[in-house]
């Protein structure tokens, strides 16, 4: 073997075996407390559609999963936006770091500081429906609620409540000041193509942004930096990752800024 061979030889063997032992030190939990191996970020898989049970259960389960992936279409009594639960939820309300349901029944009852008081998680959902869908409340024991309400529970069944899973929120970016301006080029270049020249999106697939199908001005969403936090993770769907924060921040400021639904202060207590 040539001088030049074995040096490389020699590095990848030092490379293998510095990964081998970093690699056992990293998955070596054996110093964890119970408690705290339970506090770990888990993974987590969806539930297969047949493990839905039949019966009125999994009919409710069924519907609630109707509702939450094309909300005007099966709860349009209450919606005034034309936009799906899936639509901030992304992919049923599963994928990481687009405020995934998993685990959410476990969270609840949670103190809310938007509402000043403690919340449960009907309350949660009466609040997108109220402020994301621009609508009005569910019966709070109605088949609507229920039916939302048994989904959620059933994609957070693979593990116990109050696990923390990979993915939970949103993800954290550092402060960038937006450029509104260059939020609008941003806009064109990469969004447009989905939502629209003038954010009118074309749903049930590609939900408005703004203009009177949208969310109104007191959703979450409507915030810029949760607006880029979103956005910078998740969007374009098909291209993810090539938004920089910065990206993400303008665009996000861009859309701040344009016409949307004013929300209903009869539903300030949500």
């Amino acid at each position: 073997m040539t001088r030049p061979g074995l040096a490389i030889a020699i590095l990848t063997a030092v490379f293998y075996v510095c990964a081998v032992f970093f690699g056992f030190r990293v998955k070596d939990l054996s110093g964890l407390t119970e408690s705290e191996r339970q506090h770990l970020p888990a993974e987590w898989h969806a539930p297969l559609s047949v493990s839905i049970p039949q019966g009125h259960a999994g009919d409710s389960i069924r519907l609630g999963q109707l509702i939450f992936n094309e909300t005007p279409l099966y709860a349009a009594n209450h919606t005034g936006a034309r936009i799906s639960c899936t639509s901030c939820h992304a992919e049923g309300g599963i994928q990481p770091y687009a405020s995934p349901m998993v685990g959410l029944p476990g969270l609840f009852p949670m103190f809310n500081p938007r509402a000043g008081h403690v919340i449960s998680l009907k309350d949660r959902i009466q609040e997108c429906f109220v402020r994301s869908e621009n609508g009005s409340p569910l019966d709070y024991d109605g088949l609507e609620m229920k039916a939302l309400v048994d989904y959620i529970g059933w994609l957070s069944t693979p593990s116990p409540n109050g696990v923390v899973y990979k993915g939970r929120g949103l993800i954290t970016l550092p402060p960038f000041k937006p450029d509104p301006v260059r939020g609008a080029a941003v806009y064109a270049a990469q969004c447009a193509g989905c939502h629209g020249a003038n954010g009118e999106g074309v749903p049930p697939m590609f939900p408005a942004v703004w203009g009177p199908s949208s969310f109104n001005d007191g959703a979450g969403i409507d915030g810029v930096q949760k607006m880029a936090a979103f956005v910078q993770h998740n969007m374009p769907q098909n291209r993810k990752g090539i938004l920089s924060p910065q990206d993400a921040y303008d665009v996000a400021a861009f859309i701040r800024e344009q016409p949307r639904p004013a929300f209903n202060k009869a539903y300030a207590h949500y």
